[in-house]
């Protein structure tokens, strides 16, 4: 089986559709829960699917070091290795090689970096990656590109790019023909819409069966976020996948499905849920504050996770300060299942063609705010 992307309805720029994989279909818009070294921190796999999730997304770069791609391949791949049967994108590792800073040499070839865990040398090129991908066994595997730090002129930006696009004709060449899987290019160009319609000339010419807007959620603000996002979703081909990387709060998740953007992945509702941070229709609600010590509330009276039903705002508070374990567990499965519930809403709302009220009713609820006890 291929894998394959029908859309089901359009409504304005916002899209609703469907990735057909072997393993399983993937509604979009799609929000991947971030599983870095097969697992999703907090959560167990079981309960990442209740929260509605089809996908989840698995990190080369911290896989290849530890345990090791060879590894995991010997025992079955990674969704045998972390009990996960839908569904699996990897990343290529280069966002994490580009955060490595002094650790890295770039060249044309790849990059070769020390790594985090242990300080071993390690090169990782296009190839490499996409046999890094295929032992893992992911269902969406991802180019080998350079995320393009913010700020940078245009040269910068320019020179980075296009070795993207030579790196990217190298990972489509390395990953071959893998029925059921399928191959993401990702396009750059930093804030230059110039360079992003290179980009994207240049990755449909290669051919993906997906395309990522890169380069962004790296420091330069959702004005500027955005006001790429006007222009670059428009500059792929409509009849695939788009997935826009590292994205992020609910407002801007929002206003990229608004701007055509499919699918989306962050670490935020989960790092959020390990500090005590929830995320519910009326904004981030934080308990470590003490307002919520006596309050019987549950923490979003319209949500029906585990957190919500059982709990009140006082026990969850309490459970916080106290450095106690099903904090983290309680947090992680509600900020999830919001971000789940938030993603349907969106699929619901543009199927009946009702997208700019949702979205407008969406920001109306956030803005009043969290309502304190009586």
């Amino acid at each position: 089986m291929t894998v394959r992307f029908d859309l089901t309805a359009i409504d304005g720029a916002a899209r609703a559709g469907v990735i057909h994989t072997p393993r399983g279909d993937i509604r979009t818009p799609a929000f991947m829960p971030v599983g870095t070294a097969a697992t999703v921190k907090a959560m167990r796999p079981e309960d990442v699917r209740a929260t509605g999730a089809d996908i989840v997304l698995g990190n080369t770069y911290h896989l290849m070091l530890r345990p090791g791609a060879e590894r995991i391949a010997r025992l079955g791949g990674l969704h045998r290795f972390m009990n996960w049967d839908r569904p699996i994108l990897t990343d290529s590792g280069g966002f994490q090689v580009m955060s490595l800073a002094g650790l890295r040499k770039l060249n044309e070839e790849g990059v070769r970096f020390k790594s985090h865990v242990d300080g071993s040398d390690h090169m990782l090129t296009p190839e490499h990656s996409m046999e890094i991908q295929r032992l893992l066994g992911s269902d969406i595997v991802m180019a080998f590109d350079e995320c393009t730090p913010f700020p940078a002129d245009q040269g910068v930006a320019r020179a980075s790019m296009e070795l993207s696009m030579r790196w990217a004709a190298r990972s489509r060449d390395a990953f071959g023909d893998r029925p059921g899987h399928a191959l993401f290019g990702i396009q750059q160009g930093s804030v230059f819409h110039d360079q992003r319609g290179e980009s994207a000339e240049k990755l449909r010419a290669i051919g993906f069966d997906g395309y990522a807007v890169g380069g962004l959620a790296v420091g330069e603000g959702q004005e500027a976020m955005f006001g790429v996002l006007d222009y670059a979703p428009g500059m792929l081909p409509a009849d695939r996948p788009r997935y826009l990387m590292g994205v992020g709060k609910p407002d801007d998740i929002v206003g990229a499905v608004a701007r055509g953007i499919d699918m989306m992945d962050c670490v935020l509702p989960t790092r959020s849920g390990r500090t005590g941070q929830a995320f519910t229709r009326r904004g981030v609600v934080n308990l470590r504050n003490a307002r919520h010590r006596d309050d019987p509330r549950p923490l979003d009276e319209d949500c029906t996770c585990p957190a919500c039903r059982g709990y009140s705002r006082a026990y969850l508070h309490h459970v916080v300060r106290a450095g106690e374990v099903i904090a983290m567990m309680l947090l992680t499965w509600h900020n999830l299942h919001y971000y789940q519930d938030l993603m349907q809403g969106m699929r619901d709302a543009i199927a009946n063609a009702r997208f700019a009220p949702w979205q407008a009713a969406f920001h109306t609820l956030r803005a009043e705010g969290d309502i304190a006890p009586l």
